[in-house]
């Protein structure tokens, strides 16, 4: 736990900066055992004091807050925790706090009764009804409405809640774990906060956790094959060294994304860097135009123009450009494959009216 402490600044949340250690050949096959903990990957000594702070919290009834940037893996450090824990063969529930208006908030959370509101047209159970037994994961709990926030506490402490429109308190048996990608201290009721933060564990951003990239990179490979179909074998050193020298606002998410694109582009073989994204990873190529449309693979727009025809054109030349496969074509244009077939659709009844 020593080494987590020192990543918490005196608000108790910033961590300090590391710097990236990245080697462009291919990491040799490690023992399975030491890749991760569970669904998270990770051979540095950030991620391997986290999976210790997992283990050692799973086991207990303690909250704990997640903190991280966004798609850094908040989720499945809570996962982990649920899964390692007594509750494991519970429900685990997980709300994004940040999806609900002020009004429906406590409704999913506390349930209601029938009639309680206009629309509540039946009896139902909020999520900690749902996750009795299990963990309720609360994701962006600096989302929610202070007054929400106010009625959590409560919960927290008595574990008994109310729904809307009830007569009776309900016990309830549920650990609850949040998360939140912003400074808690600013978002969250101070009582709260405290309540809530026993323990935190706060996830690095992806740019300072270098060492971690190719073992990363290669599982998500392993799950895409297994997901798409692809039969992709290894990643190129070069495509290796450009993810190392990469950023990654997106995190982890956002390798994934671009992981996938490029295996589904390739095919079989290697992830070339021919294979990833043009002009940055996670950002479309921007469109080109030509000064005269003298090739099949380029094309000519005029000023002012309609934004839907030259969506039509785009998407076609992008399909005629990976022979009218429909999936390699979705990811390219970074829509997925019910988008594309909307698009299409929409098209052909323009043409036939």
């Amino acid at each position: 736990m020593g080494n987590i402490a020192t990543r918490i600044d005196d608000r108790g949340w910033s961590a300090e900066p590391r710097l990236p250690v990245f080697a462009i050949h291919r990491v040799p096959d490690p023992d399975p055992r030491e890749l991760g903990l569970g669904s998270l990957v990770g051979i540095g000594p950030a991620m391997r004091e986290i999976f210790a702070t997992i283990r050692l919290l799973a086991p207990t009834a303690a909250p704990v807050l997640i903190g991280g940037e966004s798609g850094t893996g908040k989720e499945l450090v809570a996962r982990e925790i649920h899964r390692l824990s007594s509750r494991c063969n519970g429900p685990f529930v997980a709300i994004n706090a940040a999806a609900f208006s002020e009004n429906l908030i406590e409704s999913e959370l506390f349930g209601h009764e029938k009639g309680a509101f206009t629309g509540a047209a039946q009896r139902h159970a909020g999520c900690f009804e749902q996750a009795q037994g299990g963990t309720l994961f609360l994701d962006e709990i600096g989302e929610m409405p202070t007054s929400a926030q106010a009625k959590l506490l409560r919960v927290l402490e008595d574990l008994r809640i109310r729904r809307l429109g009830g007569q009776h308190e309900i016990p309830v048996d549920v650990r609850v774990l949040v998360a939140t990608s912003k400074d808690p201290r600013q978002y969250l009721r101070e009582d709260v906060y405290y309540r809530l933060s026993v323990f935190q564990i706060v996830l690095p951003p992806l740019r300072e956790r270098g060492e971690d990239i190719p073992v990363l990179a290669e599982t998500i490979v392993s799950a895409m094959n297994a997901r798409n179909g692809t039969r992709v074998t290894f990643i190129h050193p070069d495509v290796l060294g450009l993810f190392g020298k990469y950023a990654w606002p997106g995190n982890v998410r956002e390798l994934r994304n671009v992981i996938e694109r490029a295996s589904i582009v390739a095919g079989t073989g290697g992830i070339l860097p021919k294979h990833l994204p043009p002009t940055g990873f996670g950002t479309p190529a921007p469109l080109k135009i030509p000064a005269q449309a003298d090739t099949a693979n380029s094309m000519t727009f005029q000023p002012g123009q309609r934004l839907d025809e030259i969506e039509a054109a785009y998407t076609e030349l992008t399909l005629a450009s990976v022979n009218q496969n429909r999936g390699r074509a979705a990811i390219m244009l970074g829509i997925s494959l019910r988008t594309l077939h909307n698009r299409l659709a929409h098209a052909a009844g323009k043409l036939l009216s």
